[in-house]
């Protein structure tokens, strides 16, 4: 009944919202700070701290704010409006370091029509940097689906929408130029603002670099003109989905999948450019980004922690399906006109159809409404895994995964419960740290507990899937999404990665704005995997004893059912 309640109120959907809390978060003025993500925790839980944060309001303010911390040799990090990063890229690793956030740093810089090309600071929130392009008649011709990152963010991490066509769904590939503050030595004022226009090789290490190099302070974007988008959401059976995977991409230009496995079905999304006199003025207004009441969050949650801890899955399928049903009859928040939905094709302008946030923007309500996962209240609270796999790779890839899922297939309803595994097209990347050949992306959100290390009967076979995705077909960790394990040997992977820490080296020799988990995931120092008592539940580690699970209640560390080289912790019932 409250999961039924929380679905009617999804439908409605709220005109108001609290805004979300600020990741950066000071006791005394600027001072005494801790910083943490939109979610409210980071993976390995800690709380992250640091001596001092700043807020430059322009870029002499924030070329003073890195000549400061260098001059100190203090450790810095780059703190974004909302932080959405589930890793550490926003922690220093020191009570003595620097916040600097980017969260003023927000104001077209320029725009020449003429030529397509608009220049932002690094804090521009995506969501306000289509509005301004579309007021100018142009056009991002890629983004992440969620509007709610910055523009320096979503560059950091490489984010990106679906797309093989032209230059692909990354935004970054989209990066014509970029100012960008780092430290220097004395002799320059212990900082230096380094321009770096199209032509100049460091840009394929700047527009995506985890924050390493230093404060993006401008980005120049490549736009388009305006243009219509044309969509459509058909379910179909799963039985061909590793065959029509790998050709998806070449049909439609923003075409996506979703797979539902335990429901044996597929979510084709259609997706494709139109003349921009087609008639239509449809609106993105995604229902799980939408705001909510907080009542029902809350009581949905504890819903969803009792049917995440009975080992029979059957209650949970079948609210899973629920969530399912009530998203494809809405048409998962797409409308015609900007209020309803009256059928298929829903056509509308770029910067209406790319991306949606609407809990974002709003006046303060005591949190009467809120975004689904604010940390404020005990709403959704989940872990995403993100990897991109060769497009070559990608059928025997789909066909393991539907191996396991006939083996379990009620372990998979969590996946369903979040309308699907979502896989994005993703082109080979310029960037250093990009992906390296044509893939596609496969993202998966599914329940967090609150309580640190509580095992869950349905979370092995997930691991056994990442481990076999990470390990049998390469696949390449989203750099703001996963945990820990999935960064272990992830540089191997980039094979230009040398090439980017060469320039990290030039642009900042002291590592000031390094940090203990940078350093372990860039293969510079130590390992992100983290072995202790019931690592392997909270995906600090891939177990490699029983104590890694919790074999006081139950789980232990075991081959997996299909890649039986994966180690998961899995529920032995006593005899």
């Amino acid at each position: 009944m409250v999961l039924t309640v929380l679905l009617l109120v999804l439908l409605a959907g709220l005109a108001g919202s609290s805004p979300p809390p600020e990741p950066v978060v000071c006791a005394r003025g600027t001072a005494d700070c801790t910083v943490s993500n939109a979610f409210g925790s980071f993976l390995d839980r800690t709380v992250c701290r640091a001596a001092h944060a700043t807020f430059p309001r322009t870029e002499k303010e924030l070329v003073a704010a890195v000549a400061a911390a260098s001059a100190a040799k203090r450790k810095v990090k780059v703190a974004t409006k909302h932080s959405h990063s589930f890793p550490k890229l926003a922690c220093p690793g020191g009570s003595d370091a620097t916040i600097i956030s980017t969260e003023r740093l927000n104001r077209v810089v320029s725009v020449d029509v003429a030529k397509g090309l608009m220049t932002v600071e690094s804090g521009m929130v995506l969501r306000d940097l289509i509005q301004a392009a579309a007021a100018k008649g142009l056009a991002l011709p890629h983004s992440p689906y969620w509007s709610g990152l910055t523009i320096g963010g979503l560059l950091a991490t490489g984010a990106h929408g679906s797309s093989l066509w032209g230059k692909g769904g990354a935004v970054h590939e989209y990066v014509v130029g970029m100012r960008i503050v780092t430290p220097a030595p004395a002799s320059q004022g212990f900082a230096v603002v380094r321009e770096l226009c199209a032509d100049h090789p460091d840009l394929n290490a700047a527009k995506v670099s985890l924050g390493v190099l230093g404060v993006v302070s401008q980005v120049t974007l490549a736009l388009q003109p305006m243009f219509k988008r044309s969509v459509t959401f058909v379910t179909r059976d799963d039985s061909d989905m590793a065959e029509k995977a790998a050709r998806w991409g070449d049909l439609h230009e923003f075409g996506d999948m979703a797979w539902l496995p335990q429901l044996r079905k597929v979510i084709y999304r259609e997706d494709d450019r139109v003349a921009i006199k087609t008639v239509g003025d449809g609106l993105n207004d995604h229902l799980g980004f939408r705001s909510n009441p907080t009542a029902p969050l809350i009581s949905g949650r504890v819903t969803m922690e009792l049917l995440e801890k009975n080992i029979n899955a059957i209650a949970r399928c079948k609210a899973a399906n629920a969530t399912v049903s009530l998203f494809e009859t809405v048409a998962y928040g797409f409308t015609n006109n900007g209020s309803m939905f009256t059928g298929y094709p829903v056509v509308g302008f770029q910067h209406q159809i790319q991306a949606s946030g609407a809990c974002l923007g709003s006046q303060e309500d005591a949190l009467l409404t809120s975004c689904a996962w604010d940390p404020r209240i005990r709403g959704t609270f989940f872990y995403t895994n993100g990897y991109s796999i060769a497009l070559s790779r990608v059928p025997a890839f789909i066909a393991d995964m539907q191996q396991l899922r006939d083996r379990s297939p009620l372990s998979f309803c969590g996946i369903d419960a979040s309308v699907g595994m979502l896989l994005r097209y993703v082109k080979a990347s310029s960037a250093y740290l990009g992906k390296p050949e044509d893939s596609i992306d496969f993202d998966i959100s599914y329940y967090r507990s609150y309580s640190k290390g509580e095992p869950n009967p349905h979370y092995d076979v997930l691991d056994e899937l990442q481990q076999m995705a990470l390990h049998k077909y390469s696949a390449i960790p989203h750099w703001g999404k996963n945990r820990n394990f999935a960064f272990e040997g992830t540089m191997a992977k980039h094979p230009k990665a040398d090439k980017f820490l060469e320039v990290k080296q030039r642009y900042d020799p002291d590592g000031i704005f390094s940090s203990e988990w940078s350093d372990q995931v860039l293969g510079i120092n130590g390992s992100p995997a983290i072995f202790e008592k019931h690592c392997a539940i909270e995906g600090m580690c891939i177990c490699s004893d029983d104590s890694h699970c919790a074999p006081e209640e139950g789980y232990y560390c075991l081959p997996g059912k299909v890649y039986t080289d994966a180690r998961v912790c899995s529920f032995q019932p006593a005899f």
